[in-house]
Formats: C-alpha cells, structure tokens, sequence
C-alpha cells in the first residue's frame, strides 16, 4: 500500500502523506518515496508544491520500529529533508496537526508553513534518549535562533502553533474553519507569481543559508551516533513503547 500520494492540476502538485493510520510516522519507504518526489525537476507549468497529510497528525516523526539511524554513515531522514528544501520551486507545508521530531523538521523544511491553530511542533528526542544530527539542528537554528533551539531541544515538549507563528518559525496559523482558505490564498498568490522568479529566489535563499555546512562536525556526529546506540537510547525508545517514563542511567 502506498504511503504517500502524488497529484498533479499543473500548477500545484500536491504531495500527501497516506499513512494516517500509523501517525504518519516515517520508514524507510516512505523517506524513499518522499524524496523520489522532491528529486524531479518540476515541469514548466508547475509553481509551487504542497505538503499535507491524512489522519489526525500530520508526523509524528520517525517509526521508531523501522528506524535505521544511518546508511553508509548518512542520516536516513537527511536525504528526504535535503530535497525538500532545494526542490526548485517553493514548497508550501499544510500542518494541519501536530508535527513531531521529523514532522517537524519536514514542516520547518518546507518554505512557507501554514498550521491549523490547534496544531503542535516539536522536537521530542531527548526525552527518548536521541539526538538530532547536524543537518537537522541547522535547521532549527536557521528558523529558531540559538535561544528557542535550546529551549526546543533540551526540554523536548511541544510548541503550539500560535507561539510558533509569534516565534516567527512558521508563516501563518489559522482556525479550523479558516484554514484550507489560508491554504489557497497563499496557495493562489504563488501560482500568480513569475515562476522564473520564484525558483531564482529559492535558490538564492538556499544558497545563501549553506554555510554551516563547511564546519567540521565529525566529531559532533559521532556523539549523536553514540547517544543513539547507547543504553539511554535503547531504553527511552522501549519505553516510548511501553507508555511508561523512561530510566536513563547516563550510558
């Protein structure tokens, strides 16, 4: 069963993530697939591509019970997130419920963000005894600043769209009846925009948000890698499972 659905009009693309009935949460084929989709050179008629997704939660994350941490000493999800965020034209995010860890990151990826206001963003994995890697928290310094990042990811608990859209992390917010509206108005003012223009600024803001990296992270990836491999990591994802607290031992 596919877990992600592709539509097309010509001038939206709509990518849509199928798997509601598992949170949305994202495997191996699903990263594949998602980021088979932002691999593509847009035809000439599209402007713009949005991200939405089935079921009560737009992502929970990663599946925890497929996760795989690494290829070839490459972050799974790292591919995905990379081809959203340089896919030629601008991508619009459709939060319409609570954005978890990778959900999170995928939304933050995306270029314009609209959330509906009941909708929750956060980065829970310290609390399971993960980390992210440096690509991910490049992210989260690019559109938080150093300040909300730490607060984001030492504390782990959720953010609500509101202080999200006040944070100025996402671009709009919205209620529920309010919000597929938004979703077109915005939707409606990127189609009208020239499409050489939008693709020459996205890869203008791309560009210019690369530089972190050039640092020398090896170092840092490794203690990511070790956080998650250690004992911590193991028990906090067992009990994540077992609906319980985990008991880190700091090994």
């Amino acid at each position: 069963m596919a877990k992600i659905r592709v539509d097309s009009n010509g001038a939206v693309r709509t990518v849509t993530l199928t798997r509601g009935e598992k949170r949305n949460a994202l495997d191996d084929e699903m990263l594949q697939a998602l980021e088979a989709a932002f691999r593509v050179e847009p035809p000439a008629t599209e402007r713009v591509t949005i991200i939405r997704a089935e079921g009560p939660v737009f992502c929970a994350g990663m599946d925890l019970k497929a996760r795989k941490t690494s290829i070839n000493g490459i972050s799974v999800i790292e591919g995905m997130l990379h081809a959203v965020e340089t896919y030629p034209l601008p991508v619009v995010g459709v939060v319409h419920g609570d954005a978890i860890a990778g959900g999170n990151e995928l939304a933050l990826h995306c270029d314009i963000v609209v959330a509906r206001s009941n909708a929750r963003f956060g980065m829970s994995l310290a609390q399971i005894g993960l980390a992210p890697t440096w690509f991910l928290a490049k992210k989260l310094l690019e559109v938080a600043g150093p300040v909300k990042t730490r607060e984001f990811l030492f504390l782990g608990d959720p953010f609500p769209a509101a202080q999200m859209h006040e944070m100025g992390l996402i671009a709009r917010v919205a209620e529920p009846e309010e919000f597929e509206p938004e979703v077109a108005k915005i939707v409606d003012r990127l189609t009208a925009n020239a499409p050489l223009s939008l693709k020459a600024m996205k890869a203008l803001l791309v560009r210019q948000m690369c530089f972190r990296d050039g640092i020398y992270h090896r170092d840092v990836d490794q203690l990511v890698a070790d956080a998650s491999d250690s004992d911590d990591g193991q028990e906090g994802v067992k009990a994540r499972f077992e609906k319980r607290q985990p008991e880190f031992q700091g090994r």
